[in-house]
C-alpha cells in the first residue's frame, strides 16, 4: 500500500490488532520509555545545590544544565522522529538509550559545569528517542479512541514520574554524592534498553517506511505544518504542557514564599496537584466510551478557562487565600488531564504515514513552548497573579484555537473505516512476520 505524501486518511491498526494482554504489555513498555524523560529532568534536582558548590558556580549557572536537558529533548525529537520513520522504531530507540547511558557516565565524571551541561544536553537527546518512539508506536498500532485510551495510560506515567523522581534522587543523596544520581540513571537506562530489546516489537514494517533524505524529511515537516488542524492540535497539547511548566516553576515561590508552607507541606500540596492531573487522565478512559476525544477536549478547555478567569479574579482582588489558590490550580490541572492525552492522539490520527515525524514535532513543541512560557512567571513577578495569568492565557488560547479550527472526528471513529482497518491490519501483520525482530 503506497503512502500518501501528505495526509494519510487510513486508520492505524487500532485496538483490533492486539489482544488485551498484548495491549497491556505495550502500555507497560511504552510507559517505561516515556518515563525516561521525566526521570532525566527531575531526578538530579535535589543535587543542584551540591553540584554548584563542588563545581564552583552559582545556583543560576548550575540550573542552566537543566535548560540544556530541555533543549536536547526538544531538538532531539526533531532528529529522531524522521529517523524512526525511515529506519523503523527499534534501531533509533536503541541508539538513543545507549547515547543516554554514555552521556550519564560523562555527567558522572564531569570535571566542570561546561562538560556537565554538554552531557546533560546529550542525555536529553537520548531521552528524546525514547519519547518519540513511544508516541510513534501508539500512532502505529492504535487510532481514535483507542489511541486516546493508551495515551491516557501513558499520562499516568508522565504524571507520577516527575513527582517520584526528586524523591529517588534525594534517596541516592542520603547515601552518596551527586555523581551517583547519574550512576542510577545509567542503571535505569540499561534496564530500559533490555526491556525494549526483549519486549518491544518493530511496529513500522518496511513497506511503510520513508526514504531517509534531507529533502524528504524537510518536505514531511512542511506537509505537517501545512495541515492547520494538525498544527492546532499540537498547539493545544503544547499549551497544556506549558501550563504544567508554569505551575512547576512558580508554585514554590507562591506556596513557600507567600503562604509560608514548609518543604514537607509544600511537597504534599504539590503532589496533590499531580494527583488531580493523574486522576482525570485515567477518568478520560471512561469518558472515551461515550464521547469523542475532540468533544472531551473542548469541554475540558471551557472548564479550565472558567477556572482560570476565576483564578485571575481572586489574585487581582487578593481574596480566597491559600484555599482559593489551590482549588483554582487543581481545577485547571484536572482539566488539563483531559486535554493532554487526547490532543496528541487526534493529531497522530491525522498523519499515520509519518507518525514518527509527527510525534517529534509534537514533543518538540511541548518541551519548547513549555520551556519558553514557564520563565514568564518569573518575569511577571513569581507571584499568585503571574501564575494565574500565564496558566489562564494558555488554556484560553488553546480553546479559541481548537474551536476556530473545528477539528473533525478522525476516520478511526467512522464506522465506514472498518474495512480499511482490516486491510491495513492484514498488510502490516504480514510485513511484520516477514521482517526479523
Amino acid at each position: 500500500m503506497a503512502s500518501s505524501p501528505h495526509v494519510d486518511d487510513r486508520p492505524a491498526l487500532s485496538a483490533q490488532v492486539t489482544t488485551a494482554p498484548s495491549r497491556l504489555r505495550m502500555i507497560v513498555v511504552l510507559g517505561a520509555l516515556v518515563a525516561l524523560g521525566p526521570l532525566t529532568i527531575d531526578m538530579y534536582l535535589p543535587a543542584l545545590p551540591s553540584i554548584g558548590d563542588e563545581l564552583g558556580v552559582s545556583s543560576s549557572v548550575a540550573q542552566l544544565t537543566l535548560t540544556g536537558t530541555l533543549a536536547g529533548l526538544a531538538l532531539g525529537q526533531l532528529l529522531v522522529g524522521p529517523l524512526s520513520d525511515s529506519l523503523g522504531r527499534r534501531r533509533p530507540l536503541m541508539a538513543g538509550i545507549v547515547l543516554h547511558m554514555l552521556a550519564s557516565l560523562l555527567c558522572m565524571f564531569a570535571p566542570d559545569v561546561v562538560v556537565l551541561g554538554l552531557a546533560r544536553s546529550l542525555q536529553g537527546v537520548g531521552a528524546a528517542a525514547a519519547a518519540v518512539v513511544a508516541i510513534a508506536v501508539v500512532g502505529d498500532l492504535f487510532a481514535g479512541n483507542a489511541a486516546a485510551t493508551v495515551m491516557s495510560r501513558l499520562m499516568l506515567v508522565l504524571g507520577v514520574a516527575p513527582v517520584l523522581a526528586p524523591s529517588l534522587g534525594a534517596a541516592v543523596l542520603l547515601h552518596a554524592s551527586w555523581h551517583w544520581v547519574f550512576a542510577a540513571l545509567v542503571v535505569g537506562a540499561g534496564a530500559l534498553l533490555l526491556m525494549a530489546v526483549l519486549a518491544l516489537p518493530e511496529t513500522l514494517p518496511p513497506a511503510h517506511r520513508r526514504p531517509l533524505r534531507v529533502r524528504g524529511i524537510a518536505a514531511t515537516y512542511v506537509s505537517l505544518v501545512r495541515d492547520m488542524r494538525f498544527v492546532v492540535l499540537v498547539l493545544v497539547a503544547a499549551l497544556g504542557m506549558s501550563g504544567l511548566f508554569a505551575y512547576v516553576s512558580g508554585a514554590a515561590f507562591v506556596l513557600q514564599g507567600r503562604y509560608g508552607l514548609d518543604q514537607q507541606t509544600f511537597a504534599l500540596v504539590f503532589g496533590a496537584g499531580a494527583v488531580a492531573l493523574i486522576a482525570t487522565t485515567q477518568f478520560n478512559v471512561v469518558l472515551l466510551r461515550r464521547f469523542s476525544p475532540q468533544r472531551i477536549m473542548v469541554w475540558a478547555l471551557v472548564a479550565a478557562s472558567l477556572a482560570g478567569v476565576a483564578f485571575v479574579g481572586l489574585a487581582v482582588a487578593g481574596v480566597g487565600g491559600l484555599a482559593g489558590f489551590l482549588v483554582s490550580v487543581w481545577l485547571i490541572l484536572a482539566a488539563m488531564g483531559l486535554v493532554l492525552p487526547n490532543a496528541p492522539a487526534v493529531a497522530l490520527s491525522r498523519h499515520h504515514e509519518a507518525a514518527g515525524t509527527a510525534a517529534a514535532l509534537l514533543g518538540a513543541a511541548q518541551f519548547g513552548l513549555g520551556a519558553a512560557v514557564a520563565p514568564l512567571v518569573g518575569v511577571l513577578g513569581n507571584d499568585e497573579f503571574a501564575l494565574a495569568l500565564v496558566m489562564t492565557a494558555g488554556v484560553v488560547v488553546a480553546l479559541v484555537a481548537l474551536v476556530a479550527a473545528r477539528v473533525p472526528q478522525t476516520r478511526a471513529d467512522d464506522e465506514s473505516a472498518d474495512s480499511a482497518v482490516d486491510e491495513v491490519t492484514d498488510e502490516v501483520t504480514a510485513d511484520a512476520v516477514a521482517e526479523p525482530a
